[in-house]
Protein backbone atom coordinates (compact mmCIF):
# COMPACT_ATOMS: atom_id res chain seq x y z
CA UNK A 1 0.00 0.00 0.00
CA UNK A 2 1.51 3.33 -1.03
CA UNK A 3 2.03 6.10 1.52
CA UNK A 4 -0.21 9.18 1.34
CA UNK A 5 1.20 11.95 -0.82
CA UNK A 6 -0.75 15.01 0.33
CA UNK A 7 -0.19 14.59 4.06
CA UNK A 8 2.09 12.78 6.53
CA UNK A 9 0.77 9.89 8.56
CA UNK A 10 0.29 11.12 12.16
CA UNK A 11 2.79 9.76 14.65
CA UNK A 12 1.99 8.54 18.17
CA UNK A 13 2.09 12.05 19.67
CA UNK A 14 -0.05 13.50 16.89
CA UNK A 15 -2.57 10.69 17.26
CA UNK A 16 -2.73 11.32 21.00
CA UNK A 17 -3.37 15.03 20.39
CA UNK A 18 -6.09 14.15 17.88
CA UNK A 19 -7.79 11.85 20.42
CA UNK A 20 -7.58 14.51 23.13
CA UNK A 21 -8.96 17.18 20.80
CA UNK A 22 -11.82 14.88 19.73
CA UNK A 23 -12.66 14.11 23.37
CA UNK A 24 -12.62 17.80 24.32
CA UNK A 25 -14.78 18.69 21.33
CA UNK A 26 -17.28 15.95 22.21
CA UNK A 27 -17.45 17.20 25.81
CA UNK A 28 -18.07 20.77 24.61
CA UNK A 29 -20.88 19.60 22.32
CA UNK A 30 -22.43 17.53 25.10
CA UNK A 31 -22.23 20.51 27.46
CA UNK A 32 -23.99 22.76 24.93
CA UNK A 33 -26.69 20.16 24.32
CA UNK A 34 -27.17 19.66 28.05
CA UNK A 35 -27.45 23.41 28.62
CA UNK A 36 -30.07 23.73 25.88
CA UNK A 37 -32.07 20.80 27.24
CA UNK A 38 -31.98 22.27 30.74
CA UNK A 39 -33.27 25.61 29.48
CA UNK A 40 -36.02 23.89 27.49
CA UNK A 41 -36.99 21.78 30.51
CA UNK A 42 -37.12 24.91 32.65
CA UNK A 43 -39.62 26.43 30.21
CA UNK A 44 -41.69 23.22 30.05
CA UNK A 45 -40.82 22.86 26.36
CA UNK A 46 -40.01 19.16 26.85
CA UNK A 47 -43.47 18.35 28.16
CA UNK A 48 -44.65 15.24 26.23
CA UNK A 49 -48.13 16.74 25.95
CA UNK A 50 -46.76 19.59 23.88
CA UNK A 51 -44.94 17.26 21.51
CA UNK A 52 -47.95 14.97 21.17
CA UNK A 53 -49.62 17.59 18.96
CA UNK A 54 -47.22 16.65 16.16
CA UNK A 55 -48.59 13.10 16.08
CA UNK A 56 -52.24 13.59 17.06
CA UNK A 57 -54.48 13.28 13.97
CA UNK A 58 -57.27 15.06 15.84
CA UNK A 59 -55.20 18.26 15.91
CA UNK A 60 -54.77 18.25 12.12
CA UNK A 61 -51.04 18.96 12.48
CA UNK A 62 -49.72 15.70 10.95
CA UNK A 63 -52.03 16.05 7.96
CA UNK A 64 -51.09 19.69 7.39
CA UNK A 65 -47.35 19.02 7.65
CA UNK A 66 -47.70 15.96 5.40
CA UNK A 67 -49.46 17.99 2.69
CA UNK A 68 -46.83 20.72 3.03
CA UNK A 69 -44.09 18.09 2.67
CA UNK A 70 -45.67 16.86 -0.56
CA UNK A 71 -45.82 20.41 -1.92
CA UNK A 72 -42.20 20.98 -0.92
CA UNK A 73 -41.06 17.76 -2.57
CA UNK A 74 -43.07 18.60 -5.69
CA UNK A 75 -41.25 21.92 -6.08
CA UNK A 76 -37.89 20.38 -5.22
CA UNK A 77 -38.20 17.40 -7.59
CA UNK A 78 -39.37 19.50 -10.53
CA UNK A 79 -36.60 22.00 -9.82
CA UNK A 80 -33.98 19.25 -9.59
CA UNK A 81 -34.98 17.64 -12.88
CA UNK A 82 -35.15 20.82 -14.95
CA UNK A 83 -32.11 22.42 -13.30
CA UNK A 84 -30.05 19.28 -13.98
CA UNK A 85 -31.13 19.00 -17.61
CA UNK A 86 -30.62 22.71 -18.32
CA UNK A 87 -27.33 22.63 -16.40
CA UNK A 88 -26.06 19.85 -18.66
CA UNK A 89 -27.06 21.82 -21.76
CA UNK A 90 -25.41 24.98 -20.47
CA UNK A 91 -22.24 23.09 -19.55
CA UNK A 92 -22.09 21.61 -23.06
CA UNK A 93 -22.65 25.08 -24.53
CA UNK A 94 -19.89 26.61 -22.42
CA UNK A 95 -17.49 23.90 -23.57
CA UNK A 96 -18.42 24.49 -27.22
CA UNK A 97 -15.68 25.36 -29.70
CA UNK A 98 -17.96 27.95 -31.33
CA UNK A 99 -17.73 31.40 -29.74
CA UNK A 100 -21.25 32.35 -30.89
CA UNK A 101 -22.52 29.55 -28.62
CA UNK A 102 -19.98 29.76 -25.81
CA UNK A 103 -20.19 33.51 -25.12
CA UNK A 104 -24.01 33.81 -24.75
CA UNK A 105 -24.13 30.64 -22.62
CA UNK A 106 -21.33 31.92 -20.39
CA UNK A 107 -23.22 35.21 -19.99
CA UNK A 108 -26.39 33.41 -18.93
CA UNK A 109 -24.51 31.24 -16.42
CA UNK A 110 -22.64 34.13 -14.82
CA UNK A 111 -25.77 36.29 -14.74
CA UNK A 112 -27.89 33.82 -12.80
CA UNK A 113 -25.01 32.81 -10.55
CA UNK A 114 -24.46 36.44 -9.58
CA UNK A 115 -28.10 37.23 -8.69
CA UNK A 116 -29.42 36.05 -5.29
CA UNK A 117 -32.09 33.40 -5.55
CA UNK A 118 -34.58 35.51 -3.60
CA UNK A 119 -34.23 38.32 -6.15
CA UNK A 120 -34.94 35.88 -8.99
CA UNK A 121 -38.09 34.63 -7.24
CA UNK A 122 -39.21 38.20 -6.55
CA UNK A 123 -38.65 39.16 -10.18
CA UNK A 124 -40.74 36.24 -11.44
CA UNK A 125 -43.56 36.83 -8.99
CA UNK A 126 -43.75 40.64 -8.71
CA UNK A 127 -42.08 42.12 -11.80
CA UNK A 128 -43.31 39.86 -14.61
CA UNK A 129 -46.99 40.80 -13.98
CA UNK A 130 -46.12 44.36 -15.03
CA UNK A 131 -45.29 42.90 -18.46
CA UNK A 132 -48.54 40.97 -18.63
CA UNK A 133 -47.09 37.65 -17.44
CA UNK A 134 -48.62 36.39 -14.20
CA UNK A 135 -47.14 33.37 -12.47
CA UNK A 136 -48.54 31.47 -9.52
CA UNK A 137 -46.51 31.15 -6.34
CA UNK A 138 -45.66 27.58 -7.33
CA UNK A 139 -44.47 28.57 -10.81
CA UNK A 140 -42.44 31.54 -9.52
CA UNK A 141 -40.74 29.46 -6.82
CA UNK A 142 -40.01 26.56 -9.18
CA UNK A 143 -38.79 28.89 -11.92
CA UNK A 144 -36.46 30.71 -9.54
CA UNK A 145 -35.00 27.45 -8.26
CA UNK A 146 -34.47 26.20 -11.81
CA UNK A 147 -32.86 29.39 -13.14
CA UNK A 148 -30.46 29.79 -10.23
CA UNK A 149 -29.49 26.14 -9.78
CA UNK A 150 -29.08 25.41 -13.49
CA UNK A 151 -26.25 27.98 -13.54
CA UNK A 152 -24.59 26.46 -10.48
CA UNK A 153 -24.99 22.91 -11.77
CA UNK A 154 -23.62 23.95 -15.16
CA UNK A 155 -20.37 24.97 -13.50
CA UNK A 156 -20.31 21.73 -11.50
CA UNK A 157 -20.75 19.69 -14.69
CA UNK A 158 -18.14 21.75 -16.54
CA UNK A 159 -15.60 21.35 -13.74
CA UNK A 160 -16.23 17.60 -13.58
CA UNK A 161 -15.81 17.19 -17.34
CA UNK A 162 -12.65 19.30 -17.41
CA UNK A 163 -11.15 17.19 -14.60
CA UNK A 164 -10.98 14.13 -16.87
CA UNK A 165 -7.54 13.54 -18.32
CA UNK A 166 -7.15 14.98 -21.82
CA UNK A 167 -5.60 11.75 -23.01
CA UNK A 168 -8.96 10.00 -22.81
CA UNK A 169 -10.56 12.67 -24.96
CA UNK A 170 -7.78 12.40 -27.53
CA UNK A 171 -7.95 8.59 -27.52
CA UNK A 172 -11.70 8.71 -28.08
CA UNK A 173 -11.28 11.04 -31.03
CA UNK A 174 -8.49 8.79 -32.28
CA UNK A 175 -10.80 5.80 -32.62
CA UNK A 176 -13.27 7.82 -34.66
CA UNK A 177 -15.88 8.92 -32.11
CA UNK A 178 -17.78 12.13 -32.74
CA UNK A 179 -17.67 14.94 -30.19
CA UNK A 180 -21.16 14.12 -28.89
CA UNK A 181 -20.15 10.48 -28.45
CA UNK A 182 -16.97 11.46 -26.64
CA UNK A 183 -18.99 13.59 -24.27
CA UNK A 184 -21.79 11.11 -23.55
CA UNK A 185 -19.84 7.82 -23.66
CA UNK A 186 -16.41 8.73 -22.30
CA UNK A 187 -16.27 12.00 -20.38
CA UNK A 188 -19.69 12.42 -18.77
CA UNK A 189 -19.95 8.99 -17.08
CA UNK A 190 -16.57 9.47 -15.39
CA UNK A 191 -17.31 13.09 -14.51
CA UNK A 192 -20.61 12.16 -12.84
CA UNK A 193 -18.84 9.74 -10.49
CA UNK A 194 -16.33 12.41 -9.54
CA UNK A 195 -18.79 15.23 -8.98
CA UNK A 196 -21.57 13.17 -7.40
CA UNK A 197 -20.92 14.42 -3.82
CA UNK A 198 -20.92 18.07 -4.93
CA UNK A 199 -23.95 17.47 -7.15
CA UNK A 200 -25.96 15.92 -4.32
CA UNK A 201 -24.89 18.71 -1.96
CA UNK A 202 -26.26 21.29 -4.41
CA UNK A 203 -29.52 19.37 -4.77
CA UNK A 204 -29.84 19.34 -0.97
CA UNK A 205 -29.36 23.13 -1.04
CA UNK A 206 -32.10 23.34 -3.67
CA UNK A 207 -34.45 21.39 -1.41
CA UNK A 208 -33.76 23.71 1.52
CA UNK A 209 -34.10 26.79 -0.69
CA UNK A 210 -37.68 25.76 -1.40
CA UNK A 211 -38.44 27.32 2.01
CA UNK A 212 -38.10 30.71 0.27
CA UNK A 213 -41.62 30.09 -1.00
CA UNK A 214 -42.63 31.42 2.42
CA UNK A 215 -41.94 34.94 1.12
CA UNK A 216 -44.43 34.75 -1.77
CA UNK A 217 -47.12 32.80 0.09
CA UNK A 218 -46.44 29.28 -1.20
CA UNK A 219 -47.49 26.77 1.46
CA UNK A 220 -44.33 24.72 1.80
CA UNK A 221 -43.19 23.32 5.15
CA UNK A 222 -42.05 26.58 6.73
CA UNK A 223 -45.12 28.53 5.61
CA UNK A 224 -47.40 25.73 6.77
CA UNK A 225 -45.72 25.65 10.19
CA UNK A 226 -46.19 29.42 10.46
CA UNK A 227 -49.85 29.05 9.50
CA UNK A 228 -50.34 26.40 12.19
CA UNK A 229 -48.70 28.66 14.78
CA UNK A 230 -51.04 31.49 13.82
CA UNK A 231 -53.96 29.09 14.14
CA UNK A 232 -52.97 27.80 17.59
CA UNK A 233 -51.92 31.11 19.20
CA UNK A 234 -55.47 32.52 19.69
CA UNK A 235 -56.52 29.25 21.33
CA UNK A 236 -53.46 28.08 23.28
CA UNK A 237 -51.04 31.00 23.16
CA UNK A 238 -47.47 30.12 22.23
CA UNK A 239 -47.71 26.71 23.88
CA UNK A 240 -46.99 24.78 20.65
CA UNK A 241 -44.95 27.34 18.69
CA UNK A 242 -41.56 25.81 19.41
CA UNK A 243 -42.76 22.27 18.72
CA UNK A 244 -44.33 23.16 15.36
CA UNK A 245 -41.20 24.86 14.06
CA UNK A 246 -38.98 22.04 15.34
CA UNK A 247 -41.28 19.50 13.67
CA UNK A 248 -40.94 21.28 10.31
CA UNK A 249 -37.17 21.50 10.78
CA UNK A 250 -36.89 17.80 11.59
CA UNK A 251 -38.79 16.93 8.43
CA UNK A 252 -36.24 18.93 6.40
CA UNK A 253 -33.39 17.14 8.18
CA UNK A 254 -34.87 13.68 7.61
CA UNK A 255 -35.47 14.31 3.90
CA UNK A 256 -31.96 15.71 3.41
CA UNK A 257 -30.38 12.79 5.28
CA UNK A 258 -32.32 10.32 3.13
CA UNK A 259 -31.19 12.15 -0.01
CA UNK A 260 -27.57 12.02 1.16
CA UNK A 261 -27.84 8.30 1.96
CA UNK A 262 -29.30 7.69 -1.50
CA UNK A 263 -26.32 9.51 -3.02
CA UNK A 264 -23.89 7.37 -1.01
CA UNK A 265 -25.68 4.22 -2.14
CA UNK A 266 -25.49 5.27 -5.78
CA UNK A 267 -21.81 6.13 -5.38
CA UNK A 268 -21.00 2.75 -3.76
CA UNK A 269 -22.97 0.92 -6.44
CA UNK A 270 -21.06 2.79 -9.15
CA UNK A 271 -17.75 1.87 -7.54
CA UNK A 272 -18.72 -1.81 -7.31
CA UNK A 273 -19.74 -1.88 -10.97
CA UNK A 274 -16.49 -0.19 -11.94
CA UNK A 275 -14.47 -2.68 -9.88
CA UNK A 276 -16.37 -5.60 -11.42
CA UNK A 277 -15.59 -4.39 -14.91
CA UNK A 278 -11.96 -3.72 -14.03
CA UNK A 279 -11.40 -7.14 -12.44
CA UNK A 280 -13.19 -9.22 -15.08
CA UNK A 281 -10.80 -12.02 -16.08
CA UNK A 282 -9.29 -11.93 -19.53
CA UNK A 283 -10.14 -15.00 -21.57
CA UNK A 284 -7.01 -16.46 -23.12
CA UNK A 285 -7.31 -18.39 -26.37
CA UNK A 286 -7.41 -22.16 -26.10
CA UNK A 287 -4.05 -23.60 -27.02
CA UNK A 288 -5.69 -26.73 -28.41
CA UNK A 289 -8.07 -24.80 -30.62
CA UNK A 290 -7.32 -24.99 -34.35
CA UNK A 291 -5.79 -21.89 -35.83
CA UNK A 292 -5.81 -20.58 -39.36
CA UNK A 293 -3.06 -18.66 -40.97
CA UNK A 294 -3.19 -16.64 -44.07
CA UNK A 295 -0.79 -17.51 -46.82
Amino acid sequence: MSAPVLFDVPGPKAQARIRIGSAVGALVVLAIVGFVLLRLAGNDQLDPQRWAVLFDPASGVPQALGEALLRTLQVALVGMVFATLLGLLLAAGRLSDHSWVRIPVTTVIEFFRAIPLLVVIFALFFILPSFGIRLSAYAALTGGLVLYNMAVLAEIFRAGIMSIDKGQREAAFGIGLRKSQVMTLVLLPQAVRRMLPVLIAQLVVLLKDSSLGFIIGYFELLRQARSLVEFFIPRFGDQYTFQLYVGAGLIYIIVNVLLSQLAKYVERRGRRQKATVATEPIRMPDENAPTTTGI
